[in-house]
């Protein structure tokens, strides 16, 4: 256990896709809008969603067996994300249980913020769309810092904007590199069972402090507790 969580949390950071928000029904649809156009059948869901955190890259190799190295990659991803920003809040909603866990930080007066690594084209309307935008207290995306996630710096950057030491913090997240940024930052870690958690590593060998099943089990850490 991360000697920080001897202390009290003075804020929470979360990951979007996949930890707040499940946004693979946007995101595959996506992919099979482009596999649409090339006349191939649909794809299911449960085929996409282990690697929506990847972004573009998991979803075009995915859909189309596409790998960056490909000389097409680019083009791919450019009409990849047009496909995505024009569907984005068609069916990503929160998860279950999110809703009701950052209303009881509110109450308590904890500030909650974001760390994404989805740029900020994307992730600041969504969460306008979702009603976050006002309720969080920091919002940093993937071109916000010099490096994205694993690298601490999106972490580090929203613990100067909220003026606090990284070690009262937690960071909350769905994939490997939300617990290595986290480490890195030397921030409490909890990993999430419910998101997308990739096809890498399983979730009990990321040496993440925590695991919980559900939001609501937050609550009873002992940074919180």
């Amino acid at each position: 256990m991360n000697n920080t969580d001897a202390r009290r949390w003075q804020a929470v950071l979360f990951d979007l896709d996949g930890t707040l928000v499940d946004s693979a029904p946007d995101l595959a649809g996506a992919g099979n809008e482009l596999r649409e156009r090339r006349q191939l059948p649909p794809l299911p869901l449960d085929t996409y969603r282990p690697l929506t955190g990847t972004g573009a890259r998991g979803m075009l190799g995915v859909a189309l067996q596409v790998r960056p190295e490909h000389p097409d990659f680019e083009a791919l991803k450019d009409e990849y994300l047009d496909a995505y920003a024009a569907r984005l809040t068609q069916a990503t909603g929160l998860f279950s249980g999110i809703s009701e866990l950052l209303a009881t930080l509110e109450q308590r007066g904890l500030p909650w913020g974001i760390v994404t690594n989805k740029h900020s084209r994307f992730a600041e309307p969504l969460v306008e769309a979702l009603g976050l935008a006002s309720r969080s207290a920091v919002l940093i995306c993937g071109d916000t810092a010099a490096r994205a996630k694993p690298h601490p710096d999106p972490l580090l950057e929203a613990c100067r904007r909220l003026n606090l030491d990284p070690g009262h913090c937690a960071y909350v997240g769905d994939d490997l590199r939300d617990i290595q940024a986290g480490q890195a930052a030397a921030m409490s870690t909890i990993a999430v069972e419910w998101g997308y958690l990739g096809d890498g590593e399983p979730v009990h060998r990321w040496g993440a402090d925590h695991r919980i099943s559900f939001p609501a089990e937050l609550l009873k850490l002992p940074g919180l507790a």
